[in-house]
C-alpha cells in the first residue's frame, strides 16, 4: 500500500513538473512572439516623399493617378534640421490611396530646397529612386507622354515592354493558352519617376489594387526602386536590420533582356542583379500571397560605370528624396540602428504629422526616416 502511494505521489509531482516546463517554455514563446511583433516592419514602404516648390500642380497630378489629400503639417529650419539634416521649413502633404497601408506620397514643400534633385536623369544612376504602380490602361498613359514629348515639355519616357517575371517552363501557345506577363513602361518627369506596369494572364490579389474611378485606373505605388553598386552583404541591413522580408536575390538581368535594356539603358556586356525586400507579412514561395509594399534594390556590377547622385536624392532636394517605414516600436528601432552601420541617425523627433520618428542614412548611402505607427 505504501509502495502505492509513493508511486502516486511520484507521478503527480512527475506531471506537476511537465506541467510548469510547458507553461514556462509557453511564456518563453509569448514574450518572443511579443517581442519579434513589437519590433516588426509595419506595411511595407510606407512612403516616397516628394521635394517640391508646388504642391498643388503635384496634387493635381496624382489625383489622376487615384490619390487623394490627407494629413498635413508643418516643421520649422530647427525642427527639420534634427530629423532631416535641413536647415529649411518644411510643409509636408500626405497623399493616400484608397484604403492602402503601404505605398502612399507625401509632397515636402521646403522654404529653401537644398537642389534640383535627380530630375530627368536616367535609370542607371546610383541614387535612383522611383515607384512602380499597377494600371489597367497602361496605353492611355503613353498617350500622354507622347503628347507632352511633342508639346516640347520635359520628360524621359521608353513605351511598353513587354517582360516575363513568372517565366512559365513550358511555353503557350499562341492564342490558345494564356501568357503571363507585363507590358511596363518607364515615365520621369522633374519630379516624378515611375515605372507603370499592366499584367496579362495572371493575377496577384495582395499586390497592388486599382482606383477604377481614377483616369489612368492605377493602383498606390507597389514597390520602390533604387539602384546602388555595392557588395552583396550589404543589403543584409534590410531584412536583418530593418526586418523586411527577402523574398528574391540576386536575379541577373542584362543587356539581352529587352525590358531590362530599355528601361535601365544597359549596354551590350551590363548586367545587375535585383534583391526584393516585402512586407514581413508577405509570403517568399507563394506569389498569391505576395504583398505590395516591395523595396526593389538593383545592383549594378562592378565594371559598369554610374554617375553618384545620392546627395540630390535626400531630403532638401526637389522630386523622389526619401522613403519612409513604419515601425511597432521606435525605442527598439532606436537602439537597433544606434548599434548597426547605419551613420546619421537621429533623435526621435515629431514629424511633420506630430508622428515621432527618427532618421538615418543606411550602410548603401540612402536616407530613411523611421515613423511609429499609433
Amino acid at each position: 500500500m505504501k509502495t502505492t502511494n509513493r508511486r502516486s505521489q511520484l507521478a503527480m509531482k512527475a506531471e506537476t513538473n511537465l506541467l510548469m516546463t510547458t507553461l514556462f517554455l509557453l511564456l518563453i514563446a509569448i514574450a518572443l512572439h511579443s517581442n519579434a511583433r513589437a519590433q516588426r516592419v509595419v506595411g511595407g514602404v510606407y512612403e516616397v516623399c516628394i521635394g517640391t516648390r508646388d504642391a498643388a500642380t503635384l496634387i493635381a497630378y496624382w489625383e489622376r493617378f487615384g490619390y487623394r489629400v490627407g494629413e498635413q503639417g508643418a516643421l520649422d529650419a530647427e525642427q527639420a534640421r534634427k530629423l532631416y539634416g535641413v536647415a529649411s521649413a518644411v510643409r509636408s502633404i500626405r497623399l493616400h490611396h484608397q484604403d492602402a497601408d503601404h505605398g502612399l506620397i507625401r509632397l515636402m514643400v521646403w522654404e529653401r530646397p537644398t537642389g534640383e534633385g535627380l530630375g530627368l536623369i536616367g535609370m542607371k544612376t546610383l541614387g535612383n529612386r522611383w515607384g512602380a504602380m499597377l494600371t489597367a490602361d497602361i496605353y492611355n498613359v503613353l498617350n500622354h507622354a507622347e503628347e507632352a514629348a511633342a508639346r516640347g515639355l520635359p520628360i524621359l519616357y521608353v513605351e511598353p515592354q513587354r517582360a516575363e517575371i513568372y517565366r512559365v517552363e513550358q511555353r503557350p501557345r499562341p492564342f490558345l493558352d494564356d501568357l503571363p506577363c507585363v507590358r511596363e513602361m518607364l515615365l520621369i518627369q522633374p519630379l516624378t519617376r515611375q515605372v507603370l506596369f499592366q499584367r496579362f494572364g495572371y493575377t496577384l490579389p495582395l499586390y497592388g489594387k486599382i482606383n477604377e474611378a481614377a483616369p489612368f485606373r492605377t493602383s498606390q505605388i507597389t514597390h520602390f526602386g533604387m539602384v546602388v553598386q555595392t557588395r552583396p552583404d550589404t543589403l543584409d541591413f534590410y531584412d536583418k536590420v530593418l526586418g523586411l522580408l527577402r523574398v528574391r536575390d540576386q536575379v541577373r538581368s542584362s543587356a539581352d533582356d529587352p525590358s531590362a535594356r530599355r528601361i535601365f539603358d544597359l549596354s551590350p556586356g551590363e548586367s545587375y542583379v535585383t534583391t526584393d525586400f516585402d512586407d514581413p507579412r508577405s509570403a517568399k514561395d507563394d506569389p498569391q500571397r505576395m504583398r505590395s509594399g516591395r523595396l526593389k534594390i538593383i545592383n549594378f556590377a562592378p565594371h559598369v560605370r554610374l554617375e553618384d547622385r545620392r546627395a540630390e536624392s535626400r531630403p532638401g532636394s526637389l522630386g523622389y528624396s526619401l522613403y519612409t517605414l513604419r515601425v511597432n516600436d521606435i525605442e527598439a528601432y532606436h537602439r537597433r540602428l544606434r548599434s548597426s552601420a547605419a551613420t546619421e541617425v537621429t533623435e526621435i523627433t515629431l514629424n511633420e504629422f506630430g508622428e515621432r520618428s527618427f532618421s538615418f542614412v543606411a550602410p548603401d548611402g540612402y536616407f530613411w526616416t523611421l515613423i511609429e505607427q499609433r
